[in-house]
């Protein structure tokens, strides 16, 4: 195996400098065009934000390495797509209907404690959401009276009060994990599926609200604050 010319081939040591020099330019530029669209972290982009800057990748990373590719064009290409970007921010700042189409609209997840079947399964990975509600605190869905899945990526979530918390689906891994079809012991079980909590005798039993028969002992924990 030939490592010199794996790491270095036919690299001109002379252009080395440049590329260290294209590479600082090009990552300055990256860094104020973010600061210029006014976002502060990656979880405040859009879909269509980042759509763009996944598109502006191949007009920063050319001059970086490549001697045919002037830094001045990319410069361009940012500038270019920073006033499009500008203007069409302004469009849906004046358009509700437009912003719609563009950003989207937020997603209702979660309601009294259960999924909504029509978008809650389809709009997430369960793993990820129940990671993201661990985050916040939470132990099982009785305890959320509504969680909206924003534009942005982020969840937000509307909680119980202590003495209206319901039973619920626990997120807990150790809990959850402990799922089954066929029921031990009859009591008050969750369904994975949609939340939907509901006694259930001994053997197996379908959810009353979406057919699916794979359940979990519901608990009626509080937050902690």
């Amino acid at each position: 195996m030939d490592w010199q010319e794996i790491f270095v081939n036919d690299l001109d040591w002379s252009f080395a400098l440049q590329i260290l020099i294209r590479t600082t330019i090009m990552f300055l530029v990256i860094l104020i065009f973010l600061r210029l669209t006014g976002k502060k972290g990656v979880r405040q982009l859009s879909i269509f934000e980042v759509a763009i800057i996944i598109g502006l990748g191949s007009a920063a990373g050319d001059p970086m390495s490549n001697k045919d590719q002037a830094v001045l064009p990319a410069l361009l290409v940012f500038a270019t797509v920073l006033g499009i970007y500008r203007l069409i921010t302004w469009i849906a700042a004046k358009n509700e209907r437009f912003e719609s189409v563009l950003e989207g609209d937020p997603i209702y997840i979660i309601e009294e404690g259960m999924f909504i079947l029509e978008t809650g399964e389809k709009t997430f990975a369960k793993d990820e959401f129940f990671s993201e509600m661990r985050q916040e605190g939470i132990e099982h869905l009785g305890q959320v009276r509504t969680a909206i899945l924003e534009t942005n990526g982020n969840v937000s979530f509307f909680y119980y009060e202590d003495e209206e918390v319901k039973p619920g689906l626990p997120v807990l891994p150790k809990l959850y994990n402990k799922r089954s079809a066929q029921v031990e012991e009859a009591g008050d079980y969750a369904c994975t599926y949609c939340g939907h909590v509901q006694h259930v005798p001994h053997g197996a039993q379908s959810c009353s609200r979406c057919r699916k028969e794979e359940w979990v002992k519901s608990i009626r924990t509080c937050r902690l604050t």
